[in-house]
């Protein structure tokens, strides 16, 4: 059953968010730097806490889901299969609390919105990174066929995670 609407919490649940969304976006920062600079000494680490606090944020997001799911008790039906979107939901609030969770909502949007830019952006540069070594190995080996082996001749992926290219000139 869900605990009675609570702004308090609400608003200190969506001001969580947003400092956790500040924090996995530096983590992810540090991530991008790594491997753009091509350090590798702790990038396990820094990928584990970039994990750690998405996980961190995927529990704020459930319990901000329950809390506001207490606005809208009552007001569906049992055959209501969409939730109502966050503004219809606080209508219904005192104008001062609903500006104020406008505000956090608006804030937390946008830092989600930045998040997502910055990785599009890394996963473009990730996947011309993987285009361009997939290019040079076609051009420097144009007899491998575009097939990668291991040392000792067996066929592997050609996801280019992990290649060390050792050729005797």
């Amino acid at each position: 059953m869900n605990e009675p609407w609570n702004f308090e919490t609400c608003a200190s649940v969506l001001t969580s968010e947003i400092e956790l969304l500040k924090k996995i976006s530096l983590a992810q920062n540090n991530v991008r730097q790594a491997v753009m600079k091509r350090e590798w000494a702790d990038f396990d680490e820094k990928t584990a806490e970039a994990s750690r606090l998405s996980e961190e944020f995927a529990v704020l997001e459930g319990e901000r889901a329950r809390l506001f799911s207490a606005l809208t008790d009552g007001e569906h039906t049992a055959c209501d299969t969409e939730e109502k979107p966050f503004h219809a939901s606080i209508m219904a609030l005192p104008i001062e609390e609903s500006r104020e969770l406008s505000r956090l909502y608006r804030e937390l949007k946008m830092e989600t919105l930045k998040m997502r830019a910055l990785n599009e952006t890394f996963m473009a540069y990730l996947n011309e990174a993987r285009n361009l070594c997939a290019a040079y190995l076609e051009a420097a080996c144009p007899a491998r066929g575009g097939k990668l082996y291991t040392r000792k001749g067996s066929r592997v992926s050609q996801d280019l995670r992990s290649i060390v290219f050792n050729n005797s000139f």
